[in-house]
Parts: structure tokens; C-alpha cells; sequence
């Protein structure tokens, strides 16, 4: 048996896959060496971990990696600040640019007036991946799919990791996997970090919405782990587990823990704390955790 490690991006240009790849395998050992050292040795010496890359579908152009490396090295040479010394976001600001994605998940053609450009950016991308714009979207749930079918014939073990927009690809892979090809075992455990499949706005598009219950769902999921941290908008509404009920109460899957109080992302860039970087995430000692814990009992 082995042991697989999978994480799927968000959206977004990204370094050179074997960079992007290094970077967050990096991220990912230090936060679990703080739980188990042995764990983290056993992992690297394995391999396990494997990038589901996909960004160059959409982005042309590589992400200038040289530019983010200080910012990671950072990351890692110091312990995890106290709370009370991260740095916030005003709070008048915070909370109207929170209002502004609510009014936006709510009415998407409100959209086109609001005023902050990256909330404009992150919900069009998400748009043209719903669309499926010059086969974008099927290019992109092909990647992890091609990955999956691999793991399924080999009957690895895998934890799928999805970050941000890559949990969204995730889940609508893994429906098609399980309801179009009828493969009914494909991930031992689904870690989604910093995940938006809590907004409506997402959830109205998701694969297998137009399926009555319980074929909305995909059935290849053995436990399911939802990650938020304090601050990240784009994981808007944190509590997966009230959204996907419908998986645990049709045995579609065993189990749909969140995990959002008291978690902190202490990512920081030129442009300050950054909540949502899958960096601060793979480091933080709860994600460690369920790292752990998943390869420990597999």
C-alpha cells in the first residue's frame, strides 16, 4: 500500500509546478514536524507528496517565484506568533469588503459595481471556470481526475488536499468519477483549506446540482475535513458540514468535520497578512495535525 499526498491549487498564476511543488512540501513537512517529527521524516522519505497543477490552463504566464520565496522563508524561521501580536485588518474595512463578497455571492450581478478589483477578479475567474470557457473547466477536473484513476488502479491511499478554487475542482472531479466512470472509492480523506464551496453563489453551479439526492453528491469520499481560518473571504461562509449534510445523512460518506475557531493563517507579505495563502495553511499546526493523524492511521 502507499501512501498519497495530493494537493490541488486555487486559482491564480502560480510558480513553475516543480517550484510551486518544493514550496509547499516545504510548508507542509515544517507544520507537521511540530506535531511528529518521525511523521514529517517518513513523509519526505516516501515522496508522498504530489502537486495537482493546473493554473497554466488559464494563466499564460508562471508567477514570479523570486519575489514570493523571502515571504515562505519567513514563514518558516519563526514559531507561530501570539494572536495578539498578527496583524488585523481595519476593522471598518474588513468588515465592508466581507460585506461586499456576501451582497456579491447573493446577487452575482451586482458584481460589475463593486468598487475593489481583486473581489472582481476572484469571483470572474470562478465564473469562467463555471462556464467552462474554451473547455477550461473540463481541462482542469481532467488533471486531478487522470491523477485519481492512477491512485484507484494502484489502490493507494490518498488524502486530497484542495485549497481555495482547487476544492471546488475537487469536489466536481470527484462526482464525475464516482457518477459518470463508477468509481466508488477514490480519497481516504478530502482536507479543504481556505475553501468558498460554503458560498451559494458556488454551490448553484457545483456538478450534480441538477441530480436529485442522493445523486447530487460524490460517493467516493471517505471523510471529509473543512479548514477555515479567521479573516480568509474567501472561504465566506467557514461551516461546510450544514452545506453537504445530505452526504452523511444518504451514507455517501462517513463523516464532514469543520474546523474555523481559533484558526489563524500567519502568512505575511509586502502587502501585509495575507488569511488565505495555502502557504500559512499547510503550516498551521491544526492542518498538521490531520495531516498526521490521516498518515498515522493509513
Amino acid at each position: 500500500m502507499v501512501k498519497r499526498i495530493l494537493f490541488i491549487h486555487g486559482k491564480n498564476a502560480k510558480p513553475r509546478p516543480a517550484l510551486h511543488r518544493q514550496q509547499l512540501q516545504r510548508c507542509l513537512l515544517h507544520g507537521v514536524e511540530r506535531i511528529d517529527t518521525g511523521i514529517a521524516a517518513n513523509i519526505a522519505a516516501a515522496d508522498s507528496f504530489s502537486l495537482v497543477a493546473w493554473s497554466h490552463l488559464f494563466h499564460p504566464r508562471h508567477r514570479d517565484a523570486p519575489a514570493l520565496l523571502p515571504w515562505i522563508d519567513k514563514l518558516l524561521s519563526q514559531e507561530p506568533p501570539r494572536k495578539s501580536n498578527i496583524q488585523r485588518p481595519p476593522p471598518l474595512k474588513y468588515s465592508f469588503i466581507r460585506a461586499l463578497y456576501h451582497i456579491g455571492d447573493a446577487m452575482p450581478w451586482f458584481i460589475p459595481l463593486i468598487p475593489d478589483r481583486r473581489i472582481k477578479q476572484s469571483i470572474r475567474e470562478t465564473e469562467i471556470y463555471f462556464s467552462n470557457r474554451n473547455n477550461l473547466g473540463c481541462a482542469a477536473r481532467e488533471v486531478l481526475k487522470q491523477i485519481l484513476r492512477q491512485t484507484v488502479e494502484a489502490t493507494d491511499r490518498v488524502l486530497l488536499i484542495g485549497h481555495s478554487m482547487g476544492s471546488v475542482i475537487a469536489y466536481d472531479a470527484l462526482w464525475e468519477l464516482h457518477h459518470l466512470e463508477g468509481i466508488p472509492a477514490c480519497v481516504d480523506c478530502f482536507l479543504t483549506i481556505g475553501s468558498p464551496l460554503g458560498m451559494s453563489f458556488v454551490q448553484q453551479r457545483l456538478t450534480g446540482l441538477s441530480h436529485a439526492h442522493p445523486c447530487r453528491y460524490p460517493g467516493n469520499i471517505r471523510s471529509w475535513i473543512n479548514v477555515a481560518a479567521r479573516g480568509d473571504l474567501v472561504a465566506l461562509d467557514p461551516s461546510l458540514a450544514d452545506d453537504f449534510a445530505g452526504m452523511v445523512s444518504h451514507h455517501y460518506i462517513e463523516s464532514i468535520d469543520d474546523h474555523r475557531k481559533g484558526i489563524v493563517n500567519y502568512y505575511q507579505d509586502a502587502n501585509g497578512l495575507n488569511a488565505h495563502k495555502s502557504y500559512g495553511y499547510l503550516v498551521n499546526p491544526v492542518v498538521a495535525q490531520v495531516v498526521a493523524d490521516w498518515w498515522s492511521a493509513a
